[in-house]
């Protein structure tokens, strides 16, 4: 708990990632590609992360996930509490269905086998993939793909849901429905770290932003204030 009683359920201290690189450009073969980030993410908020493209998003969502380990500092995740990266084809297995792929995700998330299989005809009709439900995802376009991965995580429980680019992908008519899922689903009070280079979706959905700006963080807190500060990056 912090000082306003609100519960951190996640907590980045400090982080840094690098990697070596035999370009010499970079300081004695280094890349850095997050430096020295902190952040907690409270249960029930709605977290936003905006910057360029290749200023770390991805890369410090998958430090939240346990998917990366950082080279420096710690990332810490409330005892039993679950998370879920929800990107493009994540941990799908290509050459099974759509419909298995959407049972194991929802297994591997938490639910029991006979939970997850009675979401699948609400995950095949929302994700709107038809007959393509019953196909190998390895037929799928990257927007069928990410259709499927968003509404699995959608329909099923998780503590902690990290989003990175999704509501982007796919025609506007499903981008408009998947938004208004999320905003249904915020407001049943589930925590969410949402990526994105889309101002006018982390102004719609997020309660709190952070600005990415060269692996570091630029600004943090109000909402509009972050995207203000966003926006002059772009003009640079």
């Amino acid at each position: 708990m912090n000082g306003n009683d609100r519960t951190v359920l996640l907590k980045l201290d400090e982080v840094s990632l690098s990697y070596r690189s035999k370009r010499t450009s970079f300081e004695h073969g280094q890349h850095r590609v997050l430096n020295r980030v902190s952040l907690e993410l409270y249960e029930g908020e709605t977290l936003g992360i905006i910057g360029r493209n290749g200023v770390g998003k991805t890369t410090m969502l998958q430090l939240m996930a346990g998917i990366l380990a950082p080279t420096e500092g710690r990332v810490w995740q409330m005892p039993g509490k679950s998370s879920s990266l929800l990107t493009l084809g994540l941990g799908f297995k290509p050459d099974i269905s759509g419909r298995d792929n959407a049972l194991l995700a929802a297994m591997l998330q938490g639910s029991t086998q006979q939970q997850a299989k009675s979401y699948l005809e609400d995950i095949k009709a929302f994700a709107e993939l038809g007959d393509s439900f019953e196909e190998p995802v390895k037929t799928y376009s990257a927007g069928m793909r990410a259709r499927l991965g968003f509404t699995t995580a959608l329909m099923t429980h998780v503590d902690i849901l990290l989003v990175d680019e999704v509501l982007s992908v796919g025609d506007a008519q499903f981008r408009a429905k998947a938004e208004s899922a999320m905003k249904e689903r915020i407001g049943g009070e589930q925590t969410v770290v949402f990526v994105s280079h889309m101002d006018g979706q982390i102004e719609n959905l997020c309660d709190r932003a952070i600005l990415l700006e060269r692996g570091a963080v630029a600004a943090e807190g109000d909402t509009a204030r972050v995207l203000k500060a966003y926006r002059e990056t772009l003009k640079r």
